[in-house]
C-alpha cells in the first residue's frame, strides 16, 4: 500500500470549501530518513527528493505549485502583499485578496499563523518565532490588512498551527525577560515562554473573537514521529510547509 501524504488541516476553516489550508508532516510517499518528508531546499536534502515531496504535498492539497508564493524567512516583522506568484528574499508574512494564489510558511518549531476573512475574502500566512512574536509580527501584519484591505477582525478566523509548546520552549533569562508575565513561567529554575499564548493574546487585542481562533495542541518538539523540529534534531531536521489560499469559486 502506498503511503499517502499526511496533512494537518484546521477544523476552523473546514466549512469554507474554496479555502485551502494545510500543514505538512514528516510523512509522505517518498519519505527518506533522516529528513523524511522534507519540503525545504535549505537543509542539505537531495533536491530531487524535495521537488518530489513538494509535488506530492501540493497534489494532496489540490493546488498547482506554480501558484504558490515562497519566502526566505528572517525572523522579522516584514510582511508582503502577494498579487502574483513570486519569491520574497526577506519576509515573514504574506497576505493577499487574490484568488488561486497560495501563501507558504516554512515550519520547524516556529509558530505558523493562518488568517481568513470570509467577508472580504482575504488570507494571510504568518511565520512567528520568538523574535517575531516579541516584535508582534501578527499584530503588525493584521493591522496592515485592516488599514489597506479592510480586514474585519471581528468576523475573521485564525489558526495558530503546530509549533513548539511552552513545555519544551526553554529560553535564557535574557529572552524570558522580554515577554509579559502572562506568557512565561519558571520551572525548576529554568525559563519557558508560551509563544502560542502570546499570539492568541495578540489576536484578541486586534479584535478576533475567542470562538474564531483555533490553537493547535500539537507541539513540534514533542511529537517526534509526526513533525520536524530544529530545536530537537538540529542539522538533522527537515522542514514542514504550511499553505493557505482561496480557489476560484468555479474551480
Amino acid at each position: 500500500m502506498i503511503e499517502v501524504v499526511k496533512i494537518i488541516r484546521p477544523a476552523i476553516f473546514s466549512k469554507y470549501k474554496n479555502l485551502v489550508c494545510g500543514v505538512s508532516t514528516r510523512f509522505g510517499p517518498n519519505s527518506k530518513p533522516p529528513l523524511d518528508f522534507n519540503l525545504s531546499f535549505k537543509v542539505g536534502d537531495n533536491p530531487d527528493y524535495v521537488r518530489q515531496n513538494r509535488k506530492d504535498f501540493f497534489d494532496a492539497l489540490g493546488i498547482d505549485e506554480k501558484k504558490v508564493t515562497f519566502q526566505f524567512q528572517t525572523h522579522s516583522t516584514i510582511h508582503n502583499y502577494v498579487e502574483d506568484t513570486t519569491f520574497f528574499k526577506n519576509s515573514d508574512a504574506l497576505y493577499t485578496d487574490k484568488k488561486d494564489l497560495y501563501l507558504s510558511i516554512n515550519i520547524a518549531d516556529c509558530i505558523p499563523v493562518f488568517v481568513y476573512d470570509p467577508i472580504n475574502e482575504l488570507v494571510a500566512g504568518i511565520h512567528s518565532g520568538w523574535k517575531g512574536t516579541k516584535q508582534k509580527i501578527v499584530t503588525h501584519t493584521l493591522n496592515t490588512l485592516i488599514g489597506k484591505l479592510g480586514l474585519n477582525a471581528g468576523n475573521s478566523l485564525a489558526y495558530i498551527g503546530p509549533g513548539i509548546s511552552v513545555a519544551h520552549f526553554e529560553v535564557g533569562k535574557d529572552v524570558y525577560e522580554l515577554f509579559d508575565d502572562e506568557v512565561k513561567e519558571i520551572r525548576d529554575g529554568k525559563y519557558y515562554v508560551d509563544l502560542k499564548k502570546d499570539i492568541y493574546i495578540q489576536l484578541l487585542k486586534i479584535g478576533f473573537k475567542t470562538d474564531n481562533i483555533e490553537v493547535s495542541e500539537y507541539c513540534s518538539y514533542e511529537y517526534k514521529n509526526l513533525f520536524h523540529s530544529y530545536r530537537r534534531d538540529k542539522e538533522k531536521s527537515g522542514r514542514m510547509l504550511g499553505v493557505i489560499g482561496l480557489r476560484n469559486s468555479n474551480y
